[in-house]
């Protein structure tokens, strides 16, 4: 069964299922947020959407929200409430005004009068919209993890990188205490020689309630254009939103999701922010059937260059530094640090000594790089490096055995079937050429 929607029709499902406006398209409106304020776009308004990023930005002094794009109308509603609550509590009568709604990103990264757009859809839509932003001269902050294959993240990269946009990588860790304190200690030496880094991240699937039956889609959703660039498949409420994220099409599992933050944290350790390991090998736990199909266990090690070894698996989300001189650790997301020997946790960083690069959260470095142009703590090729890490873990586990990586031309050594696997096919009409 087709379940494309036309765009006429969609506006049809949107008025039924909920209040909300009609959708203009992005060249019939030309009104310009005033110019002490950064213009936002925001492409996918769900939970996370709204609740991290669209408050997020709301919270600051200097934006002003001028269109919001979702292909589900229960979203868009929500949206929209977000922004008119705001407004009226901040006393900004026409904060609001003029609001455009959309289900197609096309109409918000083509809009002339938006600076950056904010991508927060589920992780297959990551790269198009960003690319075709930064195509149109817009800065892009989006939500981690960066891409859905190796290559996808590469083209974003160098496309960011040829057009000069400013780019975040919407991750929150390298704005937290603990890991700013754990890096600058390792960095400073106060660990001595690194050998090892291990990095733990949560196991099984967190899954919401949900039917995995196929039905027909709700009004408010356009599931052709939720799919996108993804394979066929038969709606069922399982697939989407939430629970998108244990499904290998869409997402990665607990190794995308999580390691994006926590391999980060293992690469700015380490000074390998746009490089990688060298080597990867180890064991998984995929599901034998049914419709989530991440691996609900893994325990990988890789290797760089200089002997230095990386392990990643499942249990709880933290991380462990071994040096010569010492060890630094965690043992929960945000936790306190832990040191051997304790003496570790009191070394004084000098201002002559290297200190991170950091902000009171990923929100404000982005608008603040928007203004002055300089480089985000997260930028294109830093995201990209770390999610390629997970990237090529994953092949590892799916062939079953150990492959040499290059990092530098991003392809294995002597291994074309592991090479096949670092991009996938998108469905017509989707490239990335979009």
């Amino acid at each position: 069964m087709q379940y494309a929607s036309s765009r006429r029709t969609f506006l049809r499902q949107m008025a039924a299922a909920v209040a909300v406006p009609t959708v203009i398209p992005g060249r019939v409106l030309g009104a310009r947020a005033p110019s002490r304020r950064i213009a936002l776009g925001f492409i996918g308004v769900g939970d996370h959407g709204i609740s991290r990023n669209l408050r997020g930005l709301l919270a600051q002094p200097d934006t002003q929200v001028v269109a919001l794009c979702d292909v589900d109308a229960h979203h868009l509603a929500r949206a929209r409430q977000t922004v008119e609550e705001h407004a009226a509590a901040k006393g900004d009568g026409g904060g609001a005004k003029g609001l455009v709604l959309s289900r197609d990103f096309r109409d918000v990264t083509d809009r002339p009068d938006i600076d950056a757009v904010v991508v927060s859809t589920p992780d297959h839509w990551h790269v198009l919209p960003s690319l075709r932003a930064a195509r149109a001269g817009k800065d892009v902050l989006c939500e981690k993890p960066l891409s859905l294959t190796v290559q996808e993240g590469r083209v974003l990269s160098d496309t960011i990188a040829r057009t000069g946009r400013i780019f975040q990588t919407a991750t929150e860790n390298r704005s937290l205490a603990p890991y700013r304190r754990l890096v600058e200690l390792v960095r400073n030496g106060r660990l001595g020689k690194v050998r090892s880094i291990h990095v733990e991240l949560p196991s099984g699937h967190w899954t919401r309630p949900a039917n995995r039956e196929p039905e027909p889609p709700p009004p408010e959703l356009d599931y052709d254009f939720w799919l996108g660039p993804a394979p066929e498949a038969p709606y069922c409420q399982a697939r989407c939103h939430w629970n998108f994220r244990w499904i290998l099409d869409y997402s990665g599992g607990m190794l995308t999701d999580w390691g994006a933050h926590m391999i980060d944290l293992a690469q700015w350790c380490l000074d390998r922010e746009r490089t990688g390991p060298v080597q990867v090998e180890g064991t998984g736990v995929f599901p034998a059937a049914g419709l989530f199909n991440t691996a609900t266990e893994f325990d990988l090690h890789y290797t760089y260059a200089d002997g230095v070894t990386l392990r990643v698996s499942s249990n709880r989300p933290g991380i462990r530094v071994v040096g010569s001189a010492g060890t630094v650790w965690n043992t929960d997301w945000n936790a306190p640090l832990q040191a051997d020997p304790v003496s570790i946790l009191e070394e004084r960083i000098g201002p002559e000594e290297w200190q991170p690069y950091t902000a009171p959260d990923e929100h404000r470095n982005f608008l603040d790089g928007v203004r002055s142009r300089k480089e985000c703590y997260a930028p294109a090729e830093v995201g990209h490096r770390t999610i390629s890490i997970a990237h090529i873990g994953h092949i590892a586990l799916r062939l079953g055995r150990r492959l040499d990586w290059d990092p530098a031309t991003e392809r294995f050594r002597n291994d074309p079937a592991a090479d096949a696997m670092l991009s996938r096919p998108m469905r017509r009409p989707w490239s990335l050429e979009v």
